[in-house]
This record gives C-alpha cells, structure tokens and sequence, in this order.
C-alpha cells in the first residue's frame, strides 16, 4: 500500500495543473499524470522488473505523453475546439476551491486505480506471464485505434469543417477514439488476472470501471452535442441508425437517454 500511496502523490503533482484550468484535472493532466505513474513504477521497482511489467509501463509512458501532448497541443491550436469547449464544459469559475480539491484528489486515486493491476504485479513478484502479455496487445491495438481516430478526425474536419466524420474507423463505430481508451484499460485489466490477489481487486474493478463509465459519458456528451449541430442533416441520421456508438457489433446507437452518464 506504500507505493500505492506514492504513486498517488506522483498523480496528485502532476494533475495539480488543473488548478490552472478546471478542464485539465481530466485532460491534460490525465494523459501526463499516467506517463509519471509509469516512470515511477519502472524507477521504485528497477530492480524487480521483467520484460512484461517493462512493457506495461513504457506503455503508460508512451500512452499518456501521446494523449497528454495531442489535448495539449488541441489547447493551443484550435480555436474553434477552444470555442467548443466552452460551452460543453464548465470553465471552472464556479466552483469553489473546496470542490477543486475534491475533483483533484479523486481523479488522482482513479488514475492509480486504473494503473493498480500493473502495481500490483509488481508489489506481488509476478513476473511474465500470458495474462500481462495479452493485455499489452490488446492496449497496444486500443492505442493504435485511439491515435488513427484522431488523425482522421482531424484530416476530414480540414477537408470539411462542417460536416460529421464518418470514414475510417469512424465506420465501425461513431466513437472509436473512446473505444480505443476502452481497449487500453481493458488490456490493462486483463493482465492483471494473474496478478491480482484478494482485497488488491478493489481498486482495480473501481479503476476499470471508472474509466469505462467516463467513455460512456463522453460518448453520451458528443452524441448530444452533434445531434444539436448535425440533427436535422439526413446523412447523419443514416449514419448514426446503423453505426453503433461505442461498441463494435453491439446495437446500441444512442446513450443521449441515459443522465446517469456524466461525460
């Protein structure tokens, strides 16, 4: 539990910067909170590491500087994500310090939860198994999908600023950049089936869970959002009545129902 605890400091330094900006709690600060809790498992544990628990956590650094430097980059680039933004998320001046404070510790505890299955690999002394190898595939396909989503969002949104995404891999599903953070968490879970023992799967179920659950949310949010801007537009309804939102080959089309989700 001690390095638990470090690596949650380690979260808590580096998300601090959404004190900056409210939104960066659970962007920015996400993306390189993950890429510092990877290179302080590979520095706490370097003298137990095997070329699974490398992998995992070279995958977290990789990951996090990629989705840490894309939102960072977007901050500065797009005005008009920029504009976006501001009407769909709360620019944090109503909230008061208590509830910074709230949000921030929380999402630093998450961040470790969705890391802990790689943790507790390490804290338990298991080395390289099946289990850690097939997660690391199946992170590393949902790293490769989340990245191909975003350039080709971000090439048809040039070549028409106005008009929905649907080619690509936007075909399979209308959210596969969420589908791709699905995946990374999802191959993180699975190696941990070997690994995690006992009380140890608590923070990993909260941290699988959470991050599932915010995609769901996020997903909700931009359906919401591109019915108001692309509703009345029939390609669109073509497009959204045969594309499931999320999940590949499961028919659900539409989550804008469901206000449980919070994105």
């Amino acid at each position: 539990m001690k390095t638990f605890f470090i690596l949650t400091a380690v979260a808590l330094a580096v998300s601090g910067i959404g004190f900056k900006k409210y939104i960066w709690f659970i962007s920015i600060g996400y993306g390189f909170s993950i890429t510092a809790i990877g290179l302080a498992m590979l520095i706490l544990y370097g003298g137990s590491l095997s070329a699974g628990t490398v992998l995992a956590c070279v995958l977290f650094m990789i990951y996090g500087v990629r989705l840490g430097g894309f939102l960072a980059y977007r901050e500065v680039r797009s005005g008009s994500y920029n504009a976006t933004m501001k009407k769909e998320v709360k620019d944090g001046a109503s909230v008061s310090i208590g509830a910074k404070f709230a949000i921030w510790i929380s999402v630093a505890l998450l961040y470790v939860c969705e890391t802990s299955p790689v943790l507790f690999r390490l804290e338990n002394g298991e080395g390289t198994d099946a289990a850690v190898v097939i997660g690391c595939i199946i992170s590393i396909c949902g790293m490769i999908l989340e990245s191909t989503a975003d350039y080709q969002k971000n090439r048809a949104k040039k070549a028409n600023p106005h008009r929905f995404v649907d080619s690509g891999v936007f075909r399979v599903v209308r959210c596969p950049n969420y589908l791709g953070e699905v995946l990374m968490w999802t191959g993180v879970f699975v190696g941990g089936f070997t690994a995690v023992h006992g009380a140890q799967w608590i923070p990993v179920v909260i941290g699988y869970a959470g991050i599932v659950y915010i995609m769901f949310g996020g997903a909700r949010r931009l359906e919401l959002r591109q019915n108001r801007n692309y509703g009345s537009d029939p390609e669109y309804q073509a497009y959204v009545k045969k594309t499931p939102i999320l999940l590949p080959l499961v028919p659900l089309y539409s989550v804008a129902k469901y206000k449980w989700l919070l994105g």
